[in-house]
């Protein structure tokens, strides 16, 4: 589904290098976390991902497209296929949660009748079918991240990325919204993750992919957000008794 090989990206002016050597295989139907600082490398894996960037070596594989040598001219039809969220929500201001989402299909093409269908079943799935006719500053930052989400999934892409969709929420408006995740990815849909919220991640319990300084330092199966040491607990010493002095 998604497969990074031996990739390495050093942007201009920067002294190190974004990602080095990076290799990554993601299979049909997980939910994987990109999880680590901020400059680690996620944002960067995700735009490769998205073909938004091309590496300076290496392969980026994503639905069976070497996106390494993808031209130009293909890139669009290609993100067709997938489904992206972000921090900000990036919601046009002056149309109502319906048009934002219909508006999404009409740019790529897709019939009325689709439409029409499609946007009322996709405000259902995620809980604001009677909040179609508002404004998205009429909407808290939860129900907004809900819209964009709607927006990202109402063409039924095989992946979606999603860059700290929590970042601006409240922790009840994140639960609701990795709720959401949780049955888009029960459903099918492939989701990449980049988050600092270790609540979530340790809630959630998926694969994790720690990145640090532009190298995946982990890859685990049901994880946390930090690794739990190994090994025997350290032993300590108990207090001794203090002496009297003569």
């Amino acid at each position: 589904m998604i497969r990074l090989e031996e990739v390495t990206k050093t942007y201009r002016g920067a002294n190190e290098a974004a990602l080095r050597s990076v290799s990554l295989d993601i299979q049909r139907g997980e939910f994987v976390f990109l999880v680590g600082t901020s400059g680690s490398g996620k944002s960067s894996m995700l735009r490769m991902m998205l073909r938004e960037e091309r590496p300076d070596q290496g392969n980026v594989l994503v639905l069976g497209e070497n996106l390494s040598r993808l031209p130009a001219r293909r890139v669009p039809q290609f993100r067709r296929k997938l489904g992206v969220v972000f921090q900000d929500f990036r919601l046009l201001p002056n149309k109502t949660v319906y048009q934002n989402i219909a508006f999404a299909l009409k740019v790529i093409g897709k019939p009325k009748a689709f439409i029409e269908t499609a946007v009322p079943d996709v405000l259902r799935l995620v809980g604001l079918d009677h909040k179609s006719d508002s404004l998205p500053s009429a909407l808290s930052g939860g129900e907004q991240q809900r819209v964009a989400i709607a927006r990202a999934v109402v063409n039924r892409p095989d992946i979606l990325l999603a860059d700290e969709p929590t970042g601006n929420l409240d922790p009840a408006s994140s639960s609701e919204i990795m709720n959401l995740l949780e049955r888009i990815n029960l459903a099918g849909t492939t989701i990449v993750m980049a988050t600092h919220d270790r609540n979530i991640v340790d809630r959630m319990q998926k694969r994790v992919v720690e990145i640090s300084n532009g190298e995946i330092v982990r890859d685990a199966e049901t994880a946390s957000y930090k690794e739990i040491p190994s090994g025997p607990m350290p032993v300590i010493p108990e207090p001794k008794d203090f002496e009297e002095k003569p």
